[in-house]
């Protein structure tokens, strides 16, 4: 069911993202909408279409709903003409979400690139409220230029909670301080205990191939990487074929993957 949404704030994040944050017109409905970390919503806009975005704020804060939104398209281009106060559809969540139970009491290493960290930020402040309930926590998070890092504001509140924050540019400049280079060479310096590690990644497909590959040097099981492939997602119900990987439609079966599931998939020429 489609629900009426009005936007309450609209962030600039970097050239080409914003965040926006959404409130029910409807008290009820804003009252029993809940979504898990990883799920996304389906954004309409009259005359445009609609557009598949993650989740982005806290799932335990109903209040607000925000989407963090790369313009790309007709539909994303259309929403950034929009302004605080207009109105969107919104219907959702879909999707699978990031395996919170299965990372409790264990150590988990996200890893993300660009506009990839928007759908783990969920995660992050899970980990937060919940802190006592994880081993060590490390996000290691990459973009083109420093000016391109997203949520930088947040990162010293992140570390404060005993969040690890890696971060790392292509191109730096005379201000950078930090790492450089591709998100993947941040595993280079961490010692990780295998068993007990999980892996939580999202972000350009190549990225995620090589952080998988530098996982699975370090022994993580298959089955312990999980995956969000969010690509070319329309309908959110599987009928339209966009998003079918192998035997799987990323919007119905996923956007969260084990690495097991998809490893026959991810050495295709396309992915």
């Amino acid at each position: 069911m489609t629900h009426r949404a009005r936007i309450t704030r609209i962030k600039a994040e970097v050239s080409g993202i914003w965040t926006y944050d959404l409130a029910f017109e409807d008290e009820a409905v804003a009252a029993s909408y809940r979504f898990a970390p990883g799920q996304f919503n389906m954004l309409y806009l009259p005359g445009f279409g609609e557009s598949a975005i993650s989740v982005s704020s806290d799932a335990e804060s109903a209040e607000t709903i925000s989407h963090t939104v790369r313009v790309a398209g007709n539909v994303t281009h259309a929403l950034a003409r929009k302004k605080v106060g207009d109105e969107v559809a919104l219907r959702g969540p879909f999707g699978s979400a990031w395996p919170i139970e299965q990372c409790r009491g264990q150590d988990v290493v996200i890893a993300c690139g660009g506009v990839g960290l928007a759908p783990l930020r969920p995660v992050i402040y899970h980990v937060i409220r919940h802190r006592g309930d994880f081993g060590r926590v490390i996000l290691l998070y990459g973009a083109r230029t420093p000016a391109d890092l997203l949520f930088t504001d947040e990162y010293a509140a992140w570390q404060d909670a005993d969040v690890e924050v890696c971060a790392t540019v292509d191109l730096g400049d005379e201000t950078w301080q930090g790492d450089i280079g591709v998100v993947p060479i941040l595993f280079y310096r961490l010692r990780l205990d295998a068993p007990r590690t999980r892996v939580l990644t999202c972000g350009p497909e190549v990225m995620m191939r090589f952080v998988i590959f530098e996982a699975r040097a370090r022994k993580v099981e298959k089955r312990h990487i999980y995956i969000s492939m969010e690509r070319n997602m329309n309908c959110a119900v599987g009928l339209c074929g966009h998003c079918q990987l192998g035997p799987a439609f990323v919007c119905k079966d996923g956007p969260v993957f084990t690495y097991e599931k998809m490893e026959p998939y991810l050495n295709l020429e396309d992915f």
